[in-house]
């Protein structure tokens, strides 16, 4: 009977433990099954927690995809390469990111690309056109553009300057 409610106890404390989480937004299967392992719920208590919320909708994977995949877009401008990278170190399946991913298209790239360095190009008019061109290269490589994309937008844009 002890090791039963034990059991009970273990299983009440990952709820709350998953509840919690939940509360300040949503999260993966898998960042919650991290969270109960380094709060020391046995594996099979967690996993019968975590099957419970997944039926009831509570985690929903591909659904976080999709948000993480949108709202990052919008709001960082980041690729699908950089958006892939991010929802697999946050456990979420590549079946369900590549769902995802297929919301974002290359002309959405292109078109935030082209938004980004509008922003920039007000605040690189003082410097020479070469330090003008690496710095605004540099800011869309580092958000994980190809090359030739941010070439093509940056030479479009200081196309547009002249």
């Amino acid at each position: 009977m002890e090791q039963e409610l034990s059991a009970q106890e273990l299983a009440q404390e990952a709820r709350t433990i998953v509840l919690r989480k939940l509360n300040y937004g949503a999260r993966t299967r898998s960042e919650l099954a991290g969270n109960l392992v380094a709060a020391q719920i046995p594996d099979s208590v967690a996993a019968k927690v975590l099957d419970h919320y997944v039926a009831v909708g509570l985690i929903d994977d591909a659904v976080l995809a999709e948000s993480w995949v949108t709202t990052r877009q919008r709001t960082k401008g980041s690729t699908r390469w950089v958006l892939r990278r991010e929802l697999r170190a946050k456990g979420v399946s590549d079946l369900d990111a590549e769902a995802a991913l297929a919301l974002v298209t290359d002309d959405d790239e292109f078109q935030r690309a082209k938004l980004l360095i509008a922003t920039k190009l007000r605040a690189t008019e003082h410097l020479a056109q070469a330090v003008r061109t690496r710095r605004l290269m540099g800011l869309l490589i580092r958000r994980g553009y190809q090359p030739k994309l941010a070439s093509s937008v940056i030479s479009e844009a200081l196309g547009d300057c002249d």
